[in-house]
């Protein structure tokens, strides 16, 4: 069948956080690479991929490109699903035989209620979902698919699942679906050189962070890999596909997690002359550090997520502070630049624990943040806790204008006094002489650094009044109604 990858328009200014399928914007305006989609299209013979909130597509122009195509697949998510299901509901409309299947930890984790929501679903593909769709794709029955719930007979049919994938290195590339049907050029992340490239070496993390949602829902808690020359042989690609491209970013869970392979990839990538930046655990011991730097890593994006030993407890992060504090001045030692995430509303958090956490991120002095509140989503251990302990609000993922909402709040700190947190975090990290220098350094050295900058700060200014004028509870809306 020819197949359409659809990852469907949203609001302007969709933030679901990082629990959504891929964000339009956090802070400022960002979009990841849909990489979940490009895998499968990568293994189906004259499919396509649209991304159409990092095209700027509308919904009616998403109707008009899906004409011809015999099955669609959307990428769906916690805080996006309402809209998504809207979007299906009017490609079944303007092309009456398209088949259409969704994608993603939401509907991994809740496939019945998720084709209950619409008859224009005609199934859902569960877990890791590759090979599931492939087989769509080439006609086999439904009922022989692992990993996939239908409609059978007017009631839903759950097929037994599909096992994660071993052979990492057998999955096609990317690069050559990024090439074909993305423009690299429309992708922006505040933090990453532009433009810049992302794409996975692996999936899975044996972490056990009780709020990550990836893990526990799709990738699973074993980190399966591709070999070493395989990624090279696939970034010597991506270099040549992708001349332009100032930055490349590997996007797997934690792609520290098996050191000596980390290494390896890396001095591959000083042979090749790549800029390369990925997401790390705080923990990377020194030798490790030095060899990557000198091998061109530029940035780490590091999870923190707080500065208060216990919450780091409560949430199995396995990271003592002290560790991440010398981690962090080993690289600042060694010229590497990070990206620190941090959340605030986790189990335990008082308003003692937020200010713990703004007083380590101020002391720790990264370069940049990135501050997100505790999304409790289906399928993962978080999401229990607090439906369990009636911490979870009632009020949806997303507020009216797209961006991420509280939906936590305990007996002694409200839902209100976790979002205030999140601007006062903010200020108190970017009003201080140290990251203002920093900012202006760059853009004094750098024409295009200092328009983009200048961009984004007007976009970060909005974000924070936007948060201020925003009340309470707000209604949600679907962009695509």
């Amino acid at each position: 069948m020819r197949t359409l990858f659809l990852n469907p328009p949203s609001y302007s200014g969709f933030d679901g956080g990082a629990g959504s399928r891929y964000q339009a914007r956090r802070e400022i305006k960002s979009f990841w690479y849909p990489t979940w989609l490009a895998q499968p299209a990568a293994m189906i013979e004259n499919s396509k991929l649209i991304d159409a909130p990092a095209d700027d597509l509308s919904l009616e122009e998403v109707l008009q490109r899906a004409k011809g195509f015999e099955l669609c697949v959307i990428h769906t998510s916690t805080p996006s699903f309402d809209n998504d299901v809207k979007v299906a509901e009017a490609l079944k409309k303007a092309c009456p035989g398209l088949r259409i299947g969704l994608v993603g930890a939401h509907v991994a984790v809740l496939p019945e209620e998720s084709l209950g929501a619409s008859p224009a679903l005609d199934f859902v593909a569960r877990e890791e979902f590759d090979y599931t769709l492939l087989e769509v794709a080439q006609g086999r029955p439904y009922s022989e698919i692992s990993g996939l719930s239908f409609r059978e007979n007017g009631s839903v049919r759950h097929n037994p699942d599909r096992r994660l994938i071993e052979d990492m290195d057998a999955l096609p590339s990317v690069v050559d679906i990024y090439k074909r049907d993305l423009t690299a050029e429309n992708y922006y992340i505040g933090y990453l050189k532009h433009p810049y490239l992302s794409l996975y070496t692996g999936r899975g993390c044996p972490a056990r962070c009780t709020f990550c949602l990836w893990p526990q829902t799709v990738g699973g808690h074993v980190y399966r890999t591709r070999s070493p020359q395989s990624v090279v042989a696939e970034m010597s690609k991506a270099k040549e596909h992708f001349p332009q491209v100032k930055e490349f970013f590997f996007d797997d869970d934690t792609f520290t997690a098996d050191l000596s392979r980390a290494a390896e990839i890396a001095k591959g990538l000083g042979r090749l002359g790549i800029t390369w930046s990925c997401n790390s655990r705080a923990n990377v011991p020194r030798e490790y550090l030095k060899i990557f730097k000198e091998n061109g890593l530029r940035l780490l994006l590091v999870g923190y997520e707080s500065g208060n030993q216990q919450i780091l407890n409560n949430i199995k992060k396995g990271v003592r502070i002290d560790i991440a504090q010398e981690f962090t001045r080993n690289c600042r030692k060694l010229g590497i630049v990070i990206h620190g995430t941090f959340i605030l509303g986790l189990p335990g958090e008082t308003k003692e624990t937020m200010e713990d956490s703004m007083r380590f991120a101020c002391g720790l002095d990264v370069d940049t943040i990135q501050v997100s509140l505790a999304a409790p989503y289906p399928g993962t251990e978080l999401y229990r806790q607090a439906m369990a302990n009636k911490w979870y609000d009632a009020d949806a993922l997303v507020r009216n204008d797209g961006t991420q909402s509280c939906t936590l709040q305990y007996p002694h700190l409200s839902s209100a006094e976790i979002t205030a947190g999140v601007k006062r975090f903010y200020t108190k990290f970017y009003a201080r002489p140290k990251p203002i220098a920093r900012m202006l350094a760059g853009m004094i050295k750098d024409p295009l650094e200092r328009r983009r900058r200048l961009r984004e700060g007007r976009e970060f200014l909005d974000y924070l009044r936007g948060r201020t004028r925003a009340p309470e509870g707000s209604e949600t809306a679907a962009a695509a109604s």
